[in-house]
């Protein structure tokens, strides 16, 4: 194959990829969110959604609700507990448990409620 083949048919190759349609992202679908007060410091929150790429999804979703509520309840912080995750038919529900208080929490999974409610304005995640 000549250098002037090779060329063109890459050319043609590039131009086929740039004009091809990109994947269609699907727009999240938050459906609601549940709060359930266990204890003056313990907080449950049950997350839906539909149109979920990645499970974590969810997890962003209820730690949005979490960090609103501790700012709602006068704290300013959150720690993460557990999240179960489940889907049916397309439609995703997730159930979090986090305590909330006033100042830094013991443990790894800490929020800083001001920081993530911000962060979740930013990136279009809904809150409480």
């Amino acid at each position: 194959m000549s250098r002037i083949a090779v060329i063109s048919a890459l050319a043609l190759a590039a131009c086929g990829t740039a004009n091809a349609p990109e994947a269609a992202v699907p727009v999240p679908g938050y459906q609601g969110i549940e709060t359930s007060l266990l204890a003056d410091d313990l907080v449950r929150f049950d997350v839906t959604m539909t149109n979920v790429s990645q499970p974590n999804q969810l997890r962003d979703y209820a730690e949005c609700a979490a960090a609103q509520y501790a700012l709602i309840r006068g704290f300013g912080f959150a720690r993460h507990l557990r999240t179960n995750v489940d889907e049916k038919g397309g439609v995703w529900v997730a159930d979090a448990v986090y305590t909330i208080s006033p100042s830094l929490p013991r443990g790894l999974e800490t929020l800083d409620a001001e920081v993530v409610v911000a962060s979740c304005a930013e990136n279009g995640i809904p809150t409480v």
